[in-house]
């Protein structure tokens, strides 16, 4: 497994007005590919509330860090 790691600190309102952009973006999109491919199930459900959790977190402009991590598998999509 491959792992990528970045952290974004978030020291001014402008940091913490990008950090809230960007999970704001992120949210939209996973709720929208959420509709068209996996609308109803429990891990959406589970996926969608998690990236809202982060989303709400973030309206409050506070100093702190955003982290993002992908970890790439091995393994290849099945066709």
């Amino acid at each position: 497994m491959t792992h990528y790691e970045a952290s974004f600190e978030i020291d001014s309102k402008t940091d913490s007005y990008a950090a809230r952009r960007m999970l704001e973006r992120v949210y939209d999109t996973i709720r929208e590919e959420s509709r068209s491919v996996r609308e109803g199930t429990d891990d959406a459900d589970e996926l969608l509330e998690e990236f809202r959790t982060l989303r709400d977190a973030a309206k409050r402009p506070t100093p702190g860090r955003l982290t993002i991590t992908y970890e790439q598998f091995e393994d290849e999509f099945e066709d």
